[in-house]
């Protein structure tokens, strides 16, 4: 779906639970995005049904595997949410810890990024984190989106930290 130079970028299949189930449950996932109680591999493919698979259909996009060009390994997600409890468009990222901190996580959120402002017209993004995730915060940042203000988004009463930004035009 789209390709950068280290990396393929694909809608997700119920043939990525494995990878999905394995995500889900890192530290970084479970502390900084919460947890979604996926144990099982039906529940992994569950998840993916309600969640990527499902937006894809209503919306157009959503969350999308990223792998390495050289190998096919799965190594994190990156994707567009459309959320019913935000007005625009956010983006989100997560990755496998040995694929952290690589630049992975830029590289293949800069290629979304133009795919929602090319492809699919959108003319503004938000970004979501904690505010203890400064890996997440100094990425969004990069990317050009700017602190907007503090939120109550989660069902656990921790504040998160909204970004955003306005996409130039085509």
């Amino acid at each position: 779906m789209i390709e950068t130079d280290r990396l393929l970028i694909q809608k997700f299949t119920v043939d990525d639970a494995p990878f999905m189930l394995e995500l889900l449950n890192t530290p970084a996932w479970l502390t900084f995005i919460g947890d979604r109680n996926v144990r099982t591999l039906d529940e992994a493919r569950q998840y993916i049904l309600n969640g990527a698979l499902k937006s894809y259909e209503q919306f157009g996009f959503g969350s999308y595997v990223v792998k390495l060009k050289t190998n096919g390994t799965s190594i994190g997600l990156c994707g567009l949410f459309k959320r019913d409890t935000l007005d625009d468009v956010d983006i989100g990222f997560g990755f496998l810890p040995d694929y952290a901190r690589s630049g992975y996580g830029y590289e293949s959120a800069s290629a979304v990024m133009a795919y929602a402002t090319n492809t699919l017209g959108l003319t503004r993004i938000t970004g979501l984190t904690s505010a203890m995730n400064q890996n997440s915060i100094r990425l969004l940042e990069k990317l050009g989106l700017r602190f907007e203000k503090k939120i109550m988004f989660r069902s656990d009463g921790t504040e998160t930290l909204l970004f955003g930004r306005t996409l130039p035009g085509e």
